[in-house]
């Protein structure tokens, strides 16, 4: 079995060429090989990270993500074939809250990248022992905006065997996007989708698999809550409306270019955040599977927000839907949703159960079994 991991490269080409969005997939592949000597758990042998051989893959395969977000540090493996829909085999979280660990200058600290080499080693083992045929890795906002962002994730790669390439902002909003379409399908029509992470909010519009209209902003729940809101607990009425305004003031912008679009068929949100206060509101419990639809409608979300700011850590911690680890970025994550349905005039949308790490293992599918 081979493992192999392979590294997103910039947004574009230097003529102007998408690289991730699917248009020149090759060149985000590049040819990777093992560190002679990275590090592995005593007894066991290293796999071999090798370069992709070309020409499909027939049949099925095991495929890996390792997403180093914000928040968490998540391997998603999936079995799956050209034209059929990836099935979840194991799913490993471990919050490492990296963006927490930024210091003042906005570089990841010595513990947090020692920790952070640990976690991908950990996902490496896990994902040979689950007899992973291909593994991707990249990393999200916190990685992306740390001052030392590329030097930690070359040394994380040299200890690891794994190569990490950092996502850019505006290509995990096309790729979450494609995940919500070929989730929801062409009968969706128009779409509109909303992704809070932990350090940014991705948004995407439009009729086909590659938006028309993509947007990265700064206004992640993590962030936002040490930016603008620790340490109190609940925060302060004036550090709300200050939030709101910051909020409405970098959304309204992408409004503008999304309306010329025409009116959406169907709102949709992804991720942790839309998830936790969708079940706060009533929806479903997540445990009856991704089949079951859940909406979170402006009317219960404004109430849900208001309600949330009024409460402490660890009344929030108590709520359906809510984990402890995530509680205190509830409020500012609450905040963001609010604004942006109101800014985008949606009454409600849809949970999407697909999101980034769907949409990075749909891409590579596409890739690996094309000829």
């Amino acid at each position: 079995m081979q493992v192999r991991a392979v590294t997103p490269a910039v947004a574009a080409g230097g003529n102007g060429e998408e690289v991730l969005g699917g248009v020149r997939p090759g060149a985000w592949f590049p040819k990777i090989v093992a560190q002679p000597d990275a590090a592995v758990a005593p007894g066991r042998q290293a796999a071999v990270v090798s370069p992709l051989p070309a020409g499909p893959h027939p049949g099925p395969m095991r495929l890996g993500v390792i997403d180093i977000g914000s928040n968490t540090v998540h391997l998603l493996v999936v079995d799956a074939h050209r034209g059929g829909q990836p099935q979840p085999a194991a799913s490993v979280r471990v919050p490492l809250r990296l963006v927490e660990l930024l210091d003042a200058d906005g570089a990841l600290d010595a513990a947090g990248e020692r920790a952070l080499t640990s976690c991908v080693l950990d996902m490496r083992q896990q994902a040979d022992a689950l007899g992973v045929h291909d593994l991707a890795a990249f990393a999200t906002s916190a990685l992306r905006d740390a001052t030392n962002g590329e030097a930690v994730l070359r040394r994380v790669g040299e200890a690891t065997g794994v190569s990490i390439g950092v996502l850019p902002g505006e290509e995990e909003a096309r790729l979450t996007f494609l995940a919500v379409r070929r989730w929801f399908g062409w009968s969706a029509g128009r779409l509109l989708a909303l992704d809070i992470g932990g350090g940014s909010l991705e948004i995407g519009a439009g009729m086909h698999e590659d938006p028309e209209v993509v947007a990265s902003l700064p206004l992640g729940a993590s962030r936002l809550t040490r930016d603008w809101l620790a340490p109190s607990d609940p925060p302060k009425r004036s550090e709300l409306s200050e939030l709101r305004r910051y909020v409405r003031s970098q959304i309204a912008p992408i409004v503008g270019t999304i309306y010329p679009l025409g009116e959406h068929t169907r709102a949709v949100a992804t991720s942790k955040t839309f998830r936790s206060l969708a079940r706060i509101a009533g929806a479903e419990s997540y445990s009856r599977g991704p089949y079951t639809r859940r909406v979170l409608r402006r009317d219960d979300l404004v109430e849900v927000t208001a309600k949330v700011c009024r409460m402490s850590v660890e009344e929030r911690a108590a709520l359906p839907g809510v984990s402890a680890s995530r509680a205190a970025q509830l409020v500012a994550g609450a905040v963001v949703a609010d604004e942006a349905l109101d800014l985008f005039a949606i009454d409600e949308v849809e949970i999407c159960p697909w999101a980034l790490r769907e949409g990075v293992i749909l891409r590579r599918l596409d890739w690996l079994t094309s000829s």
